[in-house]
């Protein structure tokens, strides 16, 4: 049974999967590499609690931060049954995660790899448990979002599989099982989607508010896409379109011009208090 639960990467899913595991009463520790990202992380997680305790949260948020550690050292995830990891969706830096964690983690520990297009099955290729690696897709914000694609790698166990199904059920997430494929179901169509819509706003077709509207009121969605690519981070929108263009070589997935600038110069989204639309920080 899992009783302790690691979350490595304290950017914007590290904190919602952090929140997800310890608002059910899971020891979790959330790593990164610096404590000024786990200052900004602790911050971020005080500051949904008391957001939660407003709306009539039935999870105090004083209890969430107890069952939460914040460190930089991964030897503090030796005696995790499971870790989720959730770092820059950048080959290298994801390679040399896993190798040091090879080094630390118990021989049954479980991996889950959060990531937005990379195959799991190369993430898995990294470490001697490639069994034991499992696609775990948590959607922004992971601690509200009510689905989880989880993707099954060339060498994913069945018992891994079952772990992680049982394991999500237990803090309230649904799952849909899929096979590995760059980018999985959700990103391999969401971002074409929103890389269109960036399309769309530098040819001046329309303007990014009325973009988002017609997705808003024509077809339901919660929000539009330029929103939606704010929300999860336009350096991660423009990360994982370089990953699919290089695994399926089709000029489809080429990122906007006007996308990468927005990158180069910063305007990154919600994180970084404007991409497409301006945010407060």
């Amino acid at each position: 049974m899992t009783k302790h639960v690691g979350v490595v990467g304290a950017g914007t899913m590290g904190v919602g999967v952090s929140q997800a595991f310890a608002a059910f009463g899971y020891r979790t520790t959330l790593v990164d590499t610096g404590d000024e990202a786990l200052d900004r992380a602790r911050e971020a997680i005080a500051r949904d609690q008391r957001f939660a305790a407003l709306l009539g949260s039935r999870t105090p948020g004083h209890r969430v931060m107890e069952h939460l550690t914040f460190t930089t050292k991964l030897d503090d995830l030796a005696d995790a049954e499971f870790v989720v990891e959730n770092v820059t969706e950048d080959m290298e830096v994801k390679r040399q995660l896993y190798h040091a964690l090879e080094d630390v983690l118990a021989d049954e520990c479980i991996v889950g790899a959060n990531t937005s297009a990379i195959p799991i099955t190369r993430l898995g290729s990294f470490t001697r448990r490639a069994d034991r690696v499992i696609g775990t897709h948590f959607m922004n914000p992971a601690h509200l979002k009510p689905l989880v694609e989880v993707i099954r790698a060339l060498h994913t166990s069945e018992r891994t599989v079952r772990t992680t199904l049982l394991l999500l059920d237990t803090i309230g997430k649904q799952s849909a099982v899929v096979e590995d494929s760059p980018g999985f179901v959700t990103n391999r169509v969401l971002m074409l989607t929103l890389n269109e819509a960036v399309c769309l706003l530098d040819e001046g077709v329309a303007t990014a508010a009325e973009i988002d509207r017609l997705f808003v009121r024509c077809f339901g969605h919660a929000m539009g896409p330029l929103a939606t690519a704010d929300l999860i981070g336009l350096d991660t929108v423009l990360y994982s379109l370089e990953v699919l263009l290089r695994e399926f070589n089709d000029p489809k997935y080429r990122p906007s011009t006007l996308l990468k600038k927005y990158v180069d110069g910063g305007l990154l989204g919600r994180k970084s208090g404007r991409g497409f639309f301006a945010y407060d920080t």
